[in-house]
Parts: structure tokens; C-alpha cells; sequence
């Protein structure tokens, strides 16, 4: 994997902040040894960052998805590393090599015309990176957890877990959009058509999806497929008396749980959490931890994909960091 920046011990201590007394997860978390094969280490969990906004940019969104990896670390490695938290069943792998990529989008512009389209040409070599590391973690034997960048990151998780079990996977996306726009250029908002398009996505939930932000043409397009996509409204779930959280929870639980899938959490489903698409209205922190704990922890789960977090536009200082630190805690804690 050489488009992947390992982390060492000496990478996590600068993001950790020791304490008398106290054991910190920068201190303890394993990395890999160098030398070592990922199927032979211990850790179920794998966690990487993807440092991009370029798909969100390609989107006509607003960057900054790309400090959510370093965001995380700084919460993530100075919570308590006690039995309950159980730290030694995630590795700290590294991060997904975006430089390049990103230097040559700083030069772009999507007003621009012709800019839309090599903004999605560096998405889509981003793409193949996300794809192979999702490959060989799942190959390995072990589960990734995937931290930061835009939602285009999707793509490369869902292609990636699909090579590696040799045929389409399932999805469920904890978002406000339906990111099932159409195949334009590479973008944040179409990760999941382009996947359904290429054969790697089978049967797609989205759980939570907003009607302001849903256009027409995508109702439409959904409802000829509508065998291998169920929408739960966040309005019949939140704001009527539709479908209950609850029921909607067993009904994506029918629908895709039988068979290996991704859990998909995009920061802008959360009401005034610090994101790209930031919204007043969402479901709670406790209702996302919720939605992760119980999709995450189930056998069929090959991947956990946090995304869209951007801490510059976040109302009160280190809470991106800190709700995908408690969603990652979840994952992994006793």
C-alpha cells in the first residue's frame, strides 16, 4: 500500500497529551510494527484517515472535510484507555496519501468551466487509493474503519469491500442526502449511484434522508430500482407519525443485514453538528451513536465509514473531533 502513510507510536504521542495517573489511547493503541503482516496482528478494527475535500468541492460544497482526520486523532488518542474501552481492539493504521491530489485541487475552481471535471478526475484517482486499502484490510481478516474526507469516499469503500468478497455488498447511509445524484463527474453527492452503476452496491437504505434536499428527479430515478433502495424520511421518523426510528431500524435490518455491508455516517445527519452541509435540523448525537452501535456490531458489518465532518465550521470548539471519537469508541468499547 504505497499510497498509505503509515502512523508510528511517535506519529499518535503528538496528538496525545499524558497525564499522572492516567493511560491515554495515543500511549497504547497498537500501530503496526514494521515488517508486519496486518492478518497477523490481533486488532479486529482498523482505523484510517482519508484528509480530503475535494469531492465536497467537486459537489459545489464548502471545504474542510479534510482536518477531520487530524480532528479525530486529537480526541481520539487522549480519551482514558481503560478495560471498558477496550483500545487494543482497534489498530491505528495510518492515512490515505492525499497530497498530490490535493496541491492540484488548490489550483482548481468549480466555477470554472472545465474545472468541475478534473476536480472529478483527482476524486477518481482518490478513488482507486480508498478502494485498495479497503481491499486489503478486508482481506486481512479485519474490519475498516474509515475516518474523514467528503462522501465520495463511498465509492472507494463500497468497490473496495466488493472486490474483496468478490461480488456487490449492501449499504446503509445514515445521512441527510441521498448522495444518488446523477453520473456527472466524480463527486461527494454521487458516490453511491456511481457504485450502484458499476455493480459493487447491491441493495442500498438510507436512513434519515431530508425531502428539502431530495430533488425530484432523484425520487424518480430511485423509484425504478426501488427493489434494491428503501428510503426512512427523517420526517416520518422525527416529525409525524410515520415510521418510528425504531421500526425503521428493523426494516434496514431486513433489508440488508442478512448479507456483508457498509455502515455509512455522514456529520451533516446530526442537527448542528460542524459539517460541509451543516443543518439545524438532524437527529441528536445519542441517536447516531445509537444507529452506529447497533449496525456496526453485527457479523454482516465489513466496513464503518465516518464522513463530511469539517471543524471549521463547527459552533463550539472540538465537538467534530469528539462525537466521531465517541463513535469510534462505540465501535470498539466492551
Amino acid at each position: 500500500m504505497n499510497h498509505l502513510i503509515r502512523y508510528t507510536r511517535e506519529d499518535l504521542l503528538t496528538h496525545t497529551y499524558p497525564r499522572k495517573g492516567e493511560v491515554k489511547a495515543g500511549e497504547v493503541i497498537p500501530v503496526l510494527p514494521p515488517e508486519t503482516e496486518l492478518a497477523k496482528t490481533p486488532s479486529p478494527y482498523i482505523i484510517i484517515g482519508i484528509p480530503e475535500d475535494i469531492g465536497v468541492r467537486a459537489n459545489h460544497g464548502r471545504p474542510g472535510t479534510a482536518t477531520a482526520w487530524n480532528a479525530f486523532l486529537k480526541s481520539f488518542c487522549n480519551i482514558q484507555a481503560t478495560a471498558s474501552s477496550n483500545t487494543q481492539q482497534a489498530l491505528i493504521l495510518g492515512e490515505i496519501d492525499c497530497r498530490l491530489e490535493m496541491e492540484e485541487s488548490q489550483q482548481l475552481d468549480i466555477t470554472n468551466e472545465g474545472d468541475a471535471q478534473k476536480l472529478g478526475d483527482l476524486v477518481s484517482r482518490i478513488d482507486n487509493k480508498v478502494a485498495t486499502t479497503i481491499a486489503t484490510i478486508i482481506n486481512a481478516g479485519k474490519t475498516p474503519i474509515i475516518i474523514g474526507g467528503g462522501h465520495n469516499n463511498a465509492f472507494g469503500n463500497i468497490k473496495g469491500a466488493s472486490e474483496a468478497f468478490k461480488k456487490p455488498i449492501n449499504a446503509i447511509n445514515f445521512d441527510a442526502h441521498s448522495d444518488f445524484r446523477p453520473l456527472e463527474h466524480r463527486h461527494s453527492g454521487n458516490g453511491f449511484s456511481y457504485a450502484k452503476a458499476e455493480g459493487y452496491l447491491d441493495k442500498y437504505y438510507i436512513f434519515g434522508l431530508h425531502k428539502n434536499y431530495t430533488s425530484q428527479e432523484i425520487i424518480d430515478r430511485i423509484a425504478t430500482i426501488k427493489e434494491d433502495i428503501k428510503i426512512a424520511w427523517f420526517e416520518h421518523m422525527m416529525l409525524s407519525r410515520g415510521s418510528s426510528i425504531i421500526q425503521a431500524t428493523i426494516e434496514a435490518d431486513n433489508f440488508i443485514c442478512d448479507d456483508n455491508y457498509g455502515v455509512e455516517i455522514d456529520l451533516d445527519a446530526i442537527a448542528n453538528m460542524g459539517s460541509s452541509a451543516m443543518n439545524p435540523v438532524g437527529f441528536s448525537v445519542a441517536d447516531a451513536r445509537s444507529f452506529n452501535k447497533h449496525f456496526s456490531k453485527n457479523k454482516n458489518c465489513c466496513y464503518i465509514h465516518i464522513c463530511e465532518g469539517a471543524p471549521a465550521f463547527e459552533l463550539f470548539a472540538n465537538q467534530v473531533g469528539k462525537v466521531m471519537s465517541y463513535l469510534v469508541s462505540d465501535v470498539i468499547a466492551r
